[in-house]
Parts: C-alpha cells; structure tokens; sequence
C-alpha cells in the first residue's frame, strides 16, 4: 500500500474541495476553492476521490503498477492544491555576472544576460514575477506546479555555467566550479 497516498488530507475551515464526474479522462474532475483562487485537477481512471468530514481520501481500484503511482501523486495533487489556495508559493532565483541584471516591466521581466539583446520573459496568468532589485527574482502564485515550471524556465534563460559561476540560479543553489586552464608547465 502507497504511504503518501493513503494518508487523508484535512481541510481547513475557509477552504472547499467539490469532487465531480468528467474531466479530460472521463473520471473525476476535483475543484479546490480558498481565499486565493481556485484549482481544478483531472483524475486518471483506478483512482477515486471521496471528501467526508471536512477530509479527502484518495483510494485506487487496483495494484496495477501505473494505478500505484497515480494514488500517491493524486494524494499530493490535492494537498498541494488545499495548501495553495491557503497561502502562495514562492521561488526565488539570484542572477550572477558582471553586467548581469533585471528590470520589472509590468507582470513581466526584461534581463540583460550578456547576449547582444535583452531577453523578456512574459509570465503566464495567474504566476507573479518581481524583480525585488536587479540581481533578484521572486516567483509566486498558487499552483506549485505553475511556480517550479516558471522558475525553471528562467532558470533554463542562462543556466549557471561552472568556470566563472555567472547566470541564473536558484536562491541559495551551489554551483559546483572547475579549474580553468592552467599554464604549460615546462
């Protein structure tokens, strides 16, 4: 039995979690509601959501080995989805190199990353990106997976490269350094 996937998940008291049929797979659709917004998660077949009690429990119909998986990763789905329009999730990425920085322009960023122009990265509805000053970036919203997918995909803008450390990393990541070349020695 999957350890993630049979623990139950409670609901806080301003949060609604509402569990339809349908969805893109014709199973079950799940719509969590808070404060902060709403999500909405389609469910694969074998795996059954049910909301008694102010709580969610997660059960499959088989132990089919894709059937396995899915009931752990729907079980931490909807916790997240519960958790998320509670609170906001945030990344934060630092931006290395000389003559390396950022500016804020409206819900969108303008980088200057040594190439010959400067690259705009546009965040996609519902995801906050500020420049909290030049070399910082913050990312936040209620989809943790919206937040980790938009911090990579600035991250991937000019990956930290290992002579110099010089790029877009996450806050507090280490870059492991090379040795550059070193002198011929006679």
């Amino acid at each position: 039995m999957s350890k993630i996937g049979n623990k139950t998940i409670t609901i806080p008291q301003n949060i609604t979690v509402t569990v339809e049929d349908g969805g893109s797979y014709g199973n079950q659709l799940v719509k969590v509601t808070g404060p902060l917004g709403e999500l909405l998660q389609d469910i694969r077949p074998g795996v059954k959501v049910e909301v008694k009690d102010n709580e969610v429990n997660v059960t499959r119909s088989s132990d089919e080995p894709q059937v396995r998986a899915y009931h752990g990763l729907y079980r931490s789905l909807i916790a997240n989805m519960v958790e998320g329009v509670a609170k906001v999730y945030e990344k934060k990425l630092e931006i290395h190199g000389v003559g390396y920085r950022g500016a804020q322009k409206g819900n969108d960023i303008e980088l200057s990353l040594g190439f010959s122009h400067k690259v705009i990265y546009k965040a996609p509805e519902g995801i906050n990106v500020k420049m909290i000053d030049e070399t910082t970036v913050s990312i936040s919203g209620v989809d943790k997976q919206m937040v980790g997918q938009v911090a990579a995909q600035i991250r991937t803008l000019r990956k930290p490269e290992p002579y110099k450390g010089k790029g877009i990393r996450y806050l507090g990541e280490q870059v492991k350094r090379k040795a550059g070349k070193t002198a011929a020695s006679k």
